[in-house]
Parts: C-alpha cells; structure tokens; sequence
C-alpha cells in the first residue's frame, strides 16, 4: 500500500460511497484524514469507522457550493495543522435529462456543486500548497468527463468542465509543486446508485442492466475508487499531473 504517514489530507463528500472509501483508504495509509459532508451523521460515521479502524480523522461539516464554508473549514484545518497535503474533490451531484428536459435551473444546481464546489475548496487551500511548494489535489469526475452518457445532460457538461479545471489547474502549478489529477469513474454500486436503482419498476431488471453497462459486466466498488485516490495522493505519483484516471470496466473503450 502507498503511504500517507504524517499527511494531512481532506476529502468533501466523505458521509457516503466513493467519498467514505477514500477516507478510510487514507487513514488506514497512515494519513490524518479530516471527513466533510454537509450530512453531519454521515460525516461523522464516516470517522467514527476509520477510528475504529485505527485511524485518525476529524468531521467538519461543509458545504461546498458555499464560500464562506469552504473559508470556514480551511480556517480550522489551518488552525489544527497549519497545512494540507491532500485535498481530494469529492462532493457531487447527479441529474437525469436531456437538453429538452433539464431546465436552466436544473444546470444551476449541479454546476454550483459539482463545478464551483471544487473551484470554491481548491481556491482555499491551494495558496498553502503553493506556499509550501508540496500538494497533491484529486478531483472525482466521472467517465461522463471523458465521453457522452445519454440523458445525463447536465452532469456530463459539469464533470467535462471538472476534467478542464484539473489539466488547467496542473499546467498553471506545475512548477510549484502542486499535482492535479481526475479519476473518471464508470458506474460504482454507492448508496446512491442503489437507492435510484430501486425506483425503477423492476429494479432487478435496473441492476442488471447497470451492471451491462461494463465490459465486465459489473460495477465498481467504492474500494477500487479509493485505490486509485491512493496512489494518486501520495509521493509515488510525483509525475503524474493533468492526467484523467479512467476506471470504468471497460465502458469507454469501445466508444
């Protein structure tokens, strides 16, 4: 396993699923991992487990479309510890439609969460990267960062800007020390997923389908995920800046 002995690192969107995963991946490398979900119960299951577990974490509540909470929670991380290493972009959220069905609000919604909420996190605790000369920065897009997925029209055009900020972010801090990277996830079995499955009339039938959706005819698991935010994180990957992770079983390759 990579190491992230005596790092201090934050995840957004770490109550549940992929967010969850990575923060226990992290604290079980060695890693002080502060959990932030704006679901307060979630969040603090989340390091309640990781303690458990042996590791060390803290939940601070965020959300992340908010400035004024992402200055909030950059304040208490810096008064812990003077410093991040790890800053993973987590927090998401999804919308079923097409441009005849989503409305501008629609948009709205997904942009100030899944777009500014990333923008909004990174540009609190980037100047202490650059500061130090030392950061590595993990953006979760999507497979809909890399190609089309049908009826995801709103989501698509955010995790496409998400993949965007990251090469920009990597070539603009490059020099600084500052690693940006994406991971571009196919379809994982989270909570979520599950939970929206179920609201089809057969949802066996809806698993199943999912499920086909891969070339290996399954979904990931929020473990795989976190690997991948791993190995990313930490100091083994000192050259890998502005790449898009793809880990979709297959979904794109024929595409």
């Amino acid at each position: 396993m990579f190491s992230l002995k005596d790092k201090i690192t934050l995840v957004t969107g770490a109550g549940s699923g992929i967010g969850a995963a990575i923060a226990a991946t992290f604290a079980q490398a060695g890693g002080f991992v502060f959990v932030t979900d704006r679901d307060e119960k979630a969040g603090q299951a989340t390091v309640d487990a990781l303690r458990s577990a042996g590791g060390q974490g803290e939940f601070l509540s965020l959300d992340v479309s908010s400035e004024a909470d992402c200055e909030r929670v950059a304040t208490a991380v810096k008064s812990c510890f003077n410093r991040l290493d790890v800053l993973v972009n987590n927090a998401g959220i999804g919308h079923v439609g097409t441009m005849l069905t989503t409305t501008g609000a629609d948009l709205d919604r997904l942009y100030a969460v899944n777009v500014r909420g990333v923008f909004n996190v990174t540009k609190v605790f980037l100047p202490g990267m650059v500061e130090r000369k030392s950061g590595s920065i993990v953006n979760i897009a999507s497979i809909g960062a890399v190609v089309g997925v049908k009826d995801r029209l709103a989501y698509v055009t955010t995790k496409f800007a998400i993949a965007g900020m990251t090469k920009a972010l990597a070539l603009d801090h490059a020099l600084d020390g500052v690693r940006a990277n994406a991971i571009c996830p196919g379809r994982v079995e989270t909570p979520f997923v599950t939970g929206w499955l179920k609201k089809y009339p057969d949802p066996e039938k809806a698993y199943r389908d999912a499920c086909a959706t891969q070339a290996v005819n399954r979904m990931g698991k929020p473990e795989e995920i976190a690997a991948a935010a791993l190995y990313l994180a930490s100091d083994e990957a000192g050259f890998v800046t502005g790449t898009e992770f793809i880990i979709d079983g297959g979904f794109s390759a024929g595409k």
